[in-house]
């Protein structure tokens, strides 16, 4: 079979296909053409393979997936600081939700737009998110190159964005129609959570899923609030709520996740439900942290999120990354619990199952989708290196990122973004700062 000519080759001094260090090949390289990636291995061979393409060379880099991004609020960028150290219900009743009812289809575009510049440049090529006005939200990943799930947020209460409920389902079955068939965005069903989702309505998107065999995205027991008014209402806790419905299921991707009885793990790990993991979000709003841990141990898809930048106030997933194996040391006092692989393969190949797309992203190998990130190892918190997953999750931070490749474009090259005017986007969201604190004020 005659190999596909590249496009592009990415060589540096160390290449990591997956999470695990036994994988990394010094000297690596990785050969794109087109959206994919066509050879992988040393890079002496790959340059005198082809010698006449497109080469980017890092004498210090390190050459890895891109990171995924499970579950983010994009737009909520415009909300960064505005609401910081409340509880959950009191952050989201009285500020959060008052506050996006003042939300226009442009300030979405342009929050979106925010957070996807900064998710760049931290190193996440994919996200997963559920927002209002989410065709602003897919118009700006458009525009960005990035690759993303996007669900419009659905409840039972009047929509800043659609109104009346049915409006909502419109909205959603027309992002459907626009974007089938995109390379880079999957639409998603996205309702917001039991406290908020009538059961007929949980019931009704759940058929929309299972119709467009989309994911199910969903915020589930992610206080003991939430837990305790579903158990008010329904008799049952969140998860025996969903499960009761028949809304557990592979499809099914479960934010949070923090209050959980270990009866209700093994009904997630027996529907294959997967887990979004928001720890610096579960953090900041006292929320409590999931049993990272037993989850795996059950068999549970789990990845990691940033949540909105509202809750966190990052979409970094570096950062996230090591929260997350830190946090799980001292939960379990065990030193060796959210080991570094463990905890870089939630943040890629876990991330993509997460998704159902583990056949196509999170790690690189040959015929997969080139969704690649090269970090700058030339750095002094990064030497000396035994170890590169410990470095990535202990040591390294998204500012050192210094080139992204998503579906085989470059998005970004030395830091600087290609697909998006950066300068612009942040004046831009000055005036959109200046205009929500002058609302808010009156």
């Amino acid at each position: 079979m005659t190999l596909k000519q590249p496009d592009l080759l990415l060589t540096g001094l160390w290449l990591l296909p997956t999470a695990h260090q036994h994988g990394a090949i010094a000297g690596g390289g990785v050969a794109v053409a087109g959206d994919r990636i066509v050879a992988i291995g040393h890079g002496s061979d790959l340059i005198a393979r082809f010698p006449l393409v497109r080469h980017i060379h890092e004498e210090h880099g390190l050459i890895m997936p891109g990171l995924v991004n499970t579950h983010t609020h994009a737009p909520m960028s415009c909300f960064r600081g505005l609401a910081d150290d409340l509880p959950l219900m009191t952050w989201l009743q009285e500020h959060i939700f008052p506050a996006e009812a003042l939300l226009t289809p442009e300030i979405v575009y342009h929050s979106a737009l925010l957070s996807i510049a900064e998710m760049i440049k931290s190193g996440t090529t994919s996200f997963c998110d559920m927002y209002l006005f989410a065709k602003e939200v897919a118009r700006a990943t458009e525009k960005s190159g990035m690759r993303a799930w996007i669900g419009e947020v659905l409840y039972d209460f009047p929509s800043p964005n659609y109104g009346d409920l049915e409006n909502g389902f419109s909205y959603m079955n027309e992002m459907f129609a626009d974007y089938h068939g995109h390379p880079l965005i999957t639409i998603t069903v996205g309702p917001h959570a039991v406290y908020t989702c009538s059961p007929p309505l949980l019931q009704r998107l759940g058929r929309v899923a299972e119709e467009r065999n989309c994911p199910f995205v969903i915020h589930l027991s992610e206080n003991a609030a939430e837990v305790a008014i579903c158990q008010e209402r329904y008799g049952c806790t969140p998860v025996e709520h969903l499960d009761q419905l028949g809304l557990l299921n592979e499809r099914t991707l479960a934010a949070h996740c923090v209050i959980l009885t270990e009866s209700e793990i093994a009904t997630l790990a027996a529907h294959k439900v997967k887990i979004s993991h928001c720890s610096e979000s579960n953090m900041k709003l006292a929320s409590g942290e999931p049993p990272a841990v037993q989850l795996l141990e059950a068999g549970i898809t789990l990845g990691l999120g940033t949540d909105g930048s509202a809750s966190n106030n990052d979409v970094d997933m570096f950062g996230e990354m090591n929260t997350v194996a830190m946090l799980h040391k001292i939960i379990n006092m065990d030193s060796t619990a959210m080991n570094a692989e463990a905890t870089l393969h939630a943040a890629t190949l876990g991330g993509a199952s997460c998704l159902r797309a583990k056949h196509e992203i999170g790690s690189l190998a040959v015929g997969k989708k080139a969704d690649i990130i090269v970090l700058d190892l030339n750095q002094p918190h990064l030497t000396p290196l035994y170890n590169i997953p410990s470095h990535l999750v202990y040591a390294a931070r998204g500012a050192d990122v210094i080139h992204s490749i998503i579906n085989g474009k470059v998005i970004m090259h030395n830091r600087q973004l290609l697909t998006l005017d950066e300068n612009a986007i942040l004046a831009t969201m000055r005036e959109i700062g200046q205009q929500i604190l002058a609302t808010r004020n009156h």
